[in-house]
């Protein structure tokens, strides 16, 4: 029997918040000086870009073995040719009935990106616990084209950080975001992003890895709503996002991403 996570209640919008009515010069003067800001902004994720590409790098070590509807493949073999990997580590565990709704968030992103990555030397896969059988249902359901492996049976997800056993979830701490969190706020999954590199010998390396708000910049629905009057119109993370094709229905959605 397949199971979900967490039940929530249905979207609630807020109502606008008006702001002081001015002039147009005096407008123009304060997003001016907001620009100013911005650019600021700007080219200080510049400069955070350069040394996130400047961080050392691990050899992979392990043999990882995944399960994708065209067979089992190493680490290595998911690159699918190109130089360089990226792994969206997506929430739907063994038996879950669906995925993390924050994480279909991210997913509805991806498949337009992929011509564009991968025509710059990148792959993008996501990965998940689940039997490969499992994902290839849910994808099927959400319409998504983005290449997708199961790490099941893999130390995978553990070993970057993503999945817990039921015994790490019994103590009172996980490692997560690189640091120790309350097993309070943890779950079976959560969600990260981890690149990888393969050199001309074929060794594999682990470049870098994000998780939790880091995950923020995949999400152009995001960096939108951030733009528009209301902003993200959430009273915690993320409440109101549901899968995409549950926002009309009656039944109530599934969260498992929020606060």
């Amino acid at each position: 029997m397949l199971r979900d996570p967490v039940v929530s209640g249905p979207v609630v919008s807020g109502p606008v918040v008006s702001r002081p009515i001015v002039s147009l010069q005096e407008w123009l003067a304060a997003r001016q000086a907001l620009l100013a800001k911005e650019k600021a902004a700007t080219r200080q994720r510049d400069t955070l870009n350069a040394e996130r590409q400047a961080l050392p790098w691990v050899k992979v070590e392990k043999t990882y073995i995944f399960d994708t509807p065209a067979g089992e493949k190493t680490l290595a073999e998911l690159f699918a040719g190109r130089g360089q990997l990226m792994v969206y580590h997506f929430m739907l565990g063994p038996g879950w009935a669906a995925g993390c709704p924050g994480c279909s968030l991210v997913a509805d992103h991806l498949d337009g990106t992929l011509a564009h990555l991968e025509h710059h030397d990148v792959t993008l896969t996501a990965v998940s616990r689940a039997p490969l059988p499992e994902i290839e249902i849910y994808r099927k359901r959400m319409g998504w084209r983005f290449p997708w492996a199961s790490s099941f049976g893999s130390d995978f997800n553990y070993d970057y950080h993503v999945s817990f056993t039921q015994d790490d979830l019994a103590k009172d701490k996980v490692f997560y975001n690189f640091t120790m969190i309350d097993t309070a706020d943890a779950n079976d999954e959560l969600p990260g992003l981890s690149a990888f590199v393969k050199d001309e010998a074929g060794d594999v390396f682990h470049t870098y890895s994000t998780y939790a708000r880091g995950l923020e910049e995949l999400l152009g629905t995001f960096m939108i709503l951030d733009r528009a009057p209301k902003g993200r119109d959430e009273k915690t993370t993320m409440d109101w996002v549901r899968r995409h094709d549950e926002y009309e229905k009656a039944a109530n959605p599934h969260a498992c991403c929020g606060s």
